[in-house]
């Protein structure tokens, strides 16, 4: 038997506030991305000490909530980029495959969406501490 669909619409939840709760998940995130980049880099065959070195943070201070909104919304985006890509790549490493290219390629577009984000973290004015 098959339920009848209720007519009623699901309520839709507003993102949280951007504050100190959300705050502490960006440098969980922020950190799994590029826990991710260093997977992908040895994928592509580069020594993981060059990229750990080169990791940097988010900056502490984040001004307006318009531009904080905006590295959150990056970080979210880049993540979307940067999943589904580290899983093609292992599908294709478990066939026998070698994506060395693809993974290079990768690598190269989280670097530059990374450092679009930094460039935008750190324009911010120093006024709060979304990051901490």
């Amino acid at each position: 038997m098959i339920a009848p669909v209720s007519s009623a619409r699901e309520p839709v939840l507003a993102p949280p506030p951007f504050g100190r709760a959300r705050a502490g998940s960006l440098g969980v995130r922020w950190s799994a991305l590029h826990d991710a980049a260093d997977a992908i880099a040895a994928i592509a065959g580069m020594p993981g000490e060059a990229r750990s070195v080169s990791r940097p943070g988010l900056p502490a201070q984040a001004g307006d909530a318009d531009r904080r909104a905006l590295v959150e919304q990056g970080i979210d985006d880049l993540s979307a980029l940067l999943m589904p890509g580290l899983s093609a790549l292992l599908a294709a490493l478990a066939r026998g495959a070698q994506p060395r290219a693809a993974a290079r390629t990768l690598l190269a577009e989280f670097d530059a969406a990374r450092d679009g984000l930094l460039h935008l973290a750190m324009a911010m004015p120093a006024r709060a501490c979304p990051f901490a």
